[in-house]
C-alpha cells in the first residue's frame, strides 16, 4: 500500500460482502458508473473481480486526485479514469447499464438525494441496474442503536446529513422510473438496495 493513497478500513471490510451481492446484478452490464468513489478502493476491487465490464469511478473535485492515483496504480484495462461528478451539475456521461454508490445517501442533503435520482433516471439505460449501499431506516425507525448514534454524529457535522428512510428512497426512485428489486442485509447494519430502470 502506497502511504499517500487515501484509505478506508470500512472499504476493506465491506468489499467482499458488497461484491457478492452486486456481481449477479451487474453480470450483463457493459459499463457501471460508481457515484462517489471516495478512496477508489471499491472501484479497483470491483473492476478486478468483474473483468468483463468497464467500471467508471466518479466523485467531486476534492476527491478526484486520490481516486485517480489509485486507478493509475491499479493499471486495469477495464477501470476507467475517474470523472468529476457533482449531482448538482450536469452529469458528464451518457447512458450506462449499471450504477453503484456506497455511503452517499446519508452524506448528501435530501435535495441532493433528489438530484441523484433525477440523474439516475436520465442516465441509466432501460433495464439497467442501480445498487445503493449504506444504512437505512424502516418506518422512520433506526434499525440499530449504532445507526441511531451514527445519525446523531452525522447531524452534528451537518444538520442536512442523516440516515434516510427506506420508504422515501423507494418512492423517490419510483418517481424517476426505477422499480425496487431487492433489499439485501449487509454487515454492520448496512443494506444494499437494488433497483432496475423500467
Amino acid at each position: 500500500m502506497t502511504p499517500e493513497l487515501p484509505f478506508s478500513q470500512a472499504c476493506e471490510n465491506n468489499k467482499d460482502p458488497i461484491l457478492s451481492v452486486i456481481q449477479p446484478f451487474f453480470s450483463s452490464a457493459d459499463k457501471v458508473l460508481e457515484i462517489g468513489s471516495g478512496t477508489g478502493q471499491h472501484a479497483v476491487y470491483f473492476a478486478e473481480n468483474m473483468p468483463k465490464m468497464n467500471w467508471q469511478p466518479s466523485d467531486q473535485t476534492a476527491y478526484l486526485a486520490g481516486v485517480r492515483a489509485r486507478v493509475e496504480q491499479a493499471d486495469l484495462k477495464n477501470l476507467l479514469p475517474p470523472l468529476e461528478l457533482n449531482v448538482r451539475d450536469e452529469w458528464p456521461i451518457g447512458e450506462v447499464s449499471g450504477m453503484f454508490t456506497a455511503n452517499t445517501m446519508h452524506i448528501m442533503s435530501w435535495d441532493e438525494v433528489v438530484l441523484f435520482f433525477e440523474g439516475v433516471g436520465q442516465h441509466l439505460k432501460r433495464g439497467g441496474v442501480l445498487c445503493i449501499y449504506g444504512p437505512f431506516n424502516y418506518f422512520g425507525t433506526f434499525s440499530s442503536e449504532s445507526n441511531a448514534a451514527f445519525d446523531v454524529h452525522l447531524k452534528g457535522q451537518d444538520p442536512k446529513m442523516g440516515i434516510r428512510d427506506f420508504e422515501e428512497i423507494v418512492a423517490l426512485a419510483n418517481r424517476h422510473g426505477l422499480i425496487f428489486v431487492s433489499d439485501s442485509p449487509m454487515p454492520a447494519n448496512n443494506r444494499i438496495l437494488t433497483f432496475t430502470r423500467r
